[in-house]
C-alpha cells in the first residue's frame, strides 16, 4: 500500500501545478510558499508514522479480525459488490471517527493538524494527521465483524482517502444533485471554515448522506473563513503535532476535580468548566513571515530532499527493520524542522542547508545499508 503513496506524488503534484497556474490566470491564486510547505512537510510526517506505527493502523485490525469476524470466508468480498460495501461502510465509520474528532478534545488534538492552514488549496487534501489513524483504529472494528479481510480494509482505506484530495479546492463551486449526496468541494470548504455556523459540519469524506443523516450537514452559504480558531502561527512541524496536546493537558492540570478534569479531555475542545465566556470569532491574519530569497531557495531544497527520503523509505517499508525504520523517520523530522527553522527566521539558510542536508542523507545512507 506505501507504494501506491509513492506512485500517486507526482500526480499530486501535477494537480496542485495546474491548480496554482489557474488561480494565477484567474488572478485568485490562495498558495503561499511557507503555508505550502508546511501542509506538504505534514502529509510526509504522516506518512514515515505511518510506516512507524503499521502494527496499530492495520496490523491490529488483523490480529482482531479472526476472533471476532462473523463471516470471514463470505465470497461477497471476494466480488466488486463487495469491494464497494466495503469502502461504503468504512465510509460510515470514517464519519463517525471524523465527528468525534472534532467533538472530543483529546481526538481533536490528533485531527486539528489538517485544519491549521489559513488557506484551502490542493495542498491542504496532503495536510494529513500523524496520529489520526493510532488514535482512532477502533472505531473501524464493525468492519472486521461482519468479515471484511485486511487486505480489503485497506484498499477501501486508500479510496476513502485518495478520494477526498479533489475536494480540496476553492476553484469548484456548486455541483448541483451531487452536493446533496457527495462530498464535494463546496461542501468541503464548509467543513474547514471557521464561521460560526459552519463549525462541526459536513464530516463525511465520500458521502455527505450521513451529514443530512446525522444533523450535521450545513451547506454553504456565505465566505468561508479557513483555519483554526487559534491560528498555529508556526511552520515548526513538531509544533504543529504537538502543541494542542501540551495546551489540552495543561488546561486539565489548572482545572479542579477530577470529574472536569476528564471532561476537558474528552468534551468538546472550546469546554471549560462554567461560568464561561462565549467565543467571538474574527478574521485573523495570516500567518507569513518574511524570508528572504535564500532561506526560500533553501526551504524549497529541503522539501524535496525531505519528498525523496519519504518516498525512498516509503519504497522500502516492508523489508526495514524497526531501528532502521524509526532513524529514517528521525532523518525525515529533522529535514523538515529545518525547513520551517529556516522560513521563520529561526536558522540562518547556510545552517538549515546543512543540518537538513545531512538529516536526508542520512536516511538516504540508512536505507542504502538496510538494502
Amino acid at each position: 500500500m506505501h507504494d501506491i503513496i509513492v506512485y500517486a506524488l507526482p500526480l499530486f503534484a501535477l494537480l496542485m501545478g495546474v491548480e496554482f497556474v489557474y488561480g494565477l490566470v484567474r488572478g485568485r491564486n490562495n498558495y503561499a510558499l511557507g503555508d505550502t510547505l508546511n501542509s506538504l512537510g505534514q502529509g510526509l510526517l504522516s506518512q514515515v508514522v505511518a510506516v512507524c506505527t503499521q502494527l496499530i493502523q492495520v496490523g491490529l485490525y488483523a490480529m482482531i479480525f479472526p476472533h471476532v469476524a462473523l463471516w470471514p470466508k463470505a465470497a461477497l468480498w471476494e466480488q466488486w459488490t463487495g469491494v464497494l460495501l466495503a469502502v461504503v461502510l468504512y465510509d460510515f465509520c470514517d464519519y463517525w471517527l471524523h465527528r468525534v474528532s472534532h467533538e472530543s478534545a483529546l481526538f481533536w488534538a490528533a485531527h486539528v493538524v489538517h485544519h491549521q492552514s489559513q488557506h484551502f488549496n490542493l495542498s491542504t487534501a496532503l495536510r494529513q494527521e500523524s496520529f489520526y489513524g493510532v488514535t482512532g483504529w477502533m472505531f473501524f472494528l464493525p468492519l472486521a465483524v461482519v468479515g471484511v479481510p485486511p487486505g480489503q480494509f485497506a484498499i477501501a482505506g486508500l479510496v476513502v482517502l485518495l478520494y477526498q484530495f479533489w475536494i480540496h479546492t476553492e476553484h469548484v463551486g456548486s455541483l448541483g444533485v451531487l452536493d446533496r449526496i457527495f462530498s464535494t468541494p463546496s461542501n468541503h470548504r464548509v467543513h474547514h471554515a471557521v464561521n460560526e455556523r459552519y463549525i462541526d459540519r459536513n464530516y463525511g469524506a465520500i458521502l455527505v448522506v450521513w451529514d443530512r443523516l446525522f444533523g450535521s450537514f450545513e451547506p454553504e452559504s456565505e465566505r468561508c473563513v479557513y483555519g483554526t480558531r487559534e491560528p498555529l502561527a508556526s511552520w515548526d512541524p513538531l509544533s504543529a503535532v504537538g502543541r494542542t496536546y501540551r495546551q489540552l493537558f495543561a488546561k486539565a492540570c489548572r482545572t479542579r476535580g477530577w470529574g472536569d478534569k476528564l471532561r476537558v479531555l474528552f468534551k468538546s475542545p472550546s469546554w471549560v468548566p462554567p461560568p464561561a465566556a462565549a467565543f467571538v470569532p474574527r478574521e485573523v491574519p495570516r500567518y507569513d513571515p518574511p524570508a528572504s530569497r535564500s532561506c526560500r531557495l533553501v526551504a524549497v531544497l529541503l522539501f524535496a530532499l525531505a519528498t525523496l527520503a519519504t518516498a525512498a523509505c516509503l519504497w522500502r517499508a516492508d523489508d526495514l527493520g524497526a531501528a532502521f525504520t524509526g532513524m529514517a523517520a528521525a532523518g525525515v523530522v529533522a529535514t523538515l524542522w529545518a525547513m520551517g527553522a529556516v522560513l521563520e527566521g529561526r536558522l540562518p539558510a547556510w545552517a538549515a542547508a546543512l543540518g537538513g542536508g545531512a538529516a536526508s542523507g542520512m536516511v538516504v545512507l540508512l536505507l542504502a545499508r538496510a538494502a
